[in-house]
Order: structure tokens, then sequence, then C-alpha cells
């Protein structure tokens, strides 16, 4: 069983810069993909971008390309999405995600997490 807990959402301006953190228990983190998905309001629930379990491959939505940066601490069992550049289409709750994986990966698709944070608010005002 694994709990994730995010921290780092808030209220910033267009243009500005939050990074978000994702604490994880247990004492295999480090054989887990992470991934970092967000929903709007009257919005599905999507992929940001995804870490296989060595930080080794990523995946981003095209959406973040070249604005957000999927990392992960295995030593502290920790995530990270800094987010650069942000316009008010980014607004939206954040959820941390994990799933144990055999092989080096980073995991797209929503299906494949079995564990789910309960999500922190980030809110671009133009």
């Amino acid at each position: 069983q694994v709990q994730l807990v995010e921290s780092g959402g808030g209220l910033v301006q267009a243009g500005g810069s939050l990074r978000l953190s994702c604490a994880a228990s247990g004492r295999t983190f480090s054989s887990y993909a992470m991934g970092w998905f967000r929903q709007a309001p009257g919005k599905e629930r999507d992929l940001v971008a995804a870490i296989s379990e060595s930080g080794r491959y990523t995946y981003y939505a095209d959406s973040v390309k070249g604005r957000f940066t999927i990392s992960r601490d295995n030593a502290k069992n920790a995530e990270y999405l800094q987010m650069n550049s942000l316009n008010p289409e980014d607004t939206a709750v954040y959820y941390c995600a994990a799933t144990h994986v055999v092989g080096d990966v980073a995991l797209s698709n929503e299906r494949d997490y079995a564990y789910w944070g309960q999500g922190t608010q980030v809110t671009v005002s133009s």
C-alpha cells in the first residue's frame, strides 16, 4: 500500500511558476512508476507528466512540453513537478499517482495507476 500526499499548489499569476511535491509512503518507492494528472472543472482527468522508476524516462502531455518538468528523488520518496510559464488553462486540481511496475517505464494511461493522492489546487490568474 502506498499513500501519496501532494503539496505546493496555490494561486499564481500568468507567467509565474510553481513547484508541486508528492510525498510517498512505503519502502519500495523506487519500484513505482509515478505520474502527475490534472482535472479542470467540468473536464476529465488528464495526464500531465509521467516518470519511470529510475527517473530515466519521462513523458509529457503536449500542452506542457517545454514548460513543465517532472522529477523524482527515490532517496526521499518524493516526486516533483516544476511548472513554469503558467497560463490560466493550467488551472486545475493536480494529482500525484503511483503504481508498482516491472521494468523502467513511464506510464501515460490513467488506468495503469493504482494509487492516488487527494490532489492540490493550482489556480492561474490572467
